[in-house]
């Protein structure tokens, strides 16, 4: 199934025989809650799911965005009205890397069918509104092992064996400037491949073959282990997504640089090659 559905097609289904469940997961990295964007005006029907604390587990060693709980996930999804075969759709506010979150994280604990809204809220054309709805008791049950997952051992093989792609800004990947974790750089082999170039200005993703071409060239064919690592596995879900968009299966380190950077006795590379 096509991880992504345009907002032409998520308002046809809404009104068909199986209307999605849909998700609200607005959010931005050290900003606030998006509950209150979320009251003041959302797509009917849509509920809000907050990924810093229903999305990820306490901050720590793990990274800032560490795994969520699967059973304290599970009951999220359940409260929201997710069942084991309904079909979710989720959005943001339009950078689709909340979004990506979510639908790693269902299709990692074994949800079958869960599509991200393309180009996120600032897509869609129809009626917005502040009712909150009230769905009833989902039945998904979360299965873990759904996608590949790496932990940092196993990043740092493949950054040798196969193709590790670091998912942030390029200047955060050289060290040239590191905003929020403990020192700047890259774990030592990855190749630098920026979330924001697998999107156009709209904010949509870029044709299948695009990505294709960009991955490729990035050293991606169908042989080639991939993994992806971010800041705190956000952006590296979104990254995920574009490779599945390309064709390709993709591990996600989930503890990403958050994680391997905490850690002085972990090697940092920097600089623009990947060693």
């Amino acid at each position: 199934m096509k991880p992504i559905i345009t907002a032409s097609e998520y308002m046809s289904e809404s009104v068909g025989p199986r209307p999605p469940v849909l998700l609200d997961i607005r959010w931005q990295l050290g900003g606030p809650n998006g509950r209150a964007d979320y009251e003041a005006g959302h797509i009917p029907g849509a509920v809000f799911i907050d990924l810093d604390s229903e999305l990820a587990g306490p901050a720590g060693g793990g990274g800032r965005h560490p795994l969520p709980d699967p059973e304290a996930f599970g009951a999220v999804m359940r409260r929201a009205g997710v069942g084991r075969e309904t079909p979710v759709v989720v959005y943001d506010g339009g950078q689709g890397w909340a979004a990506a979150r979510a639908w790693w994280l269902l299709r990692w604990t074994g949800h079958p069918d869960v599509r991200v809204l393309d180009g996120g809220l600032a897509a869609w054309t129809g009626e917005l509104t502040t009712g909150i709805p009230e769905p009833a008791e989902g039945d998904f049950r979360p299965e873990p092992g759904g996608l590949g997952l790496l932990d940092a051992d196993a990043a740092a093989e493949l950054a040798g064996s196969g193709l590790l792609l670091d998912a942030r800004a390029a200047e955060r990947y050289r060290g040239d400037v590191e905003p929020i974790d403990r020192v700047g750089g890259h774990i030592p082999g990855a190749v630098s491949a920026p979330t924001a170039q697998n999107v156009g200005e709209d904010g949509r993703f870029l044709p299948a073959g695009s990505l294709a071409s960009r991955f490729s060239a990035l050293g991606a064919d169908s042989g080639t282990e991939i993994g992806v690592y971010c800041g705190s596995g956000v952006s590296g879900a979104h990254e995920v997504l574009a490779l599945e968009l390309a064709g390709h299966r993709a591990a996600l380190y989930a503890g990403s640089w958050s994680e391997w950077s905490s850690d002085e006795s972990r090697p940092v590379a920097t600089g623009p090659d990947p060693r």
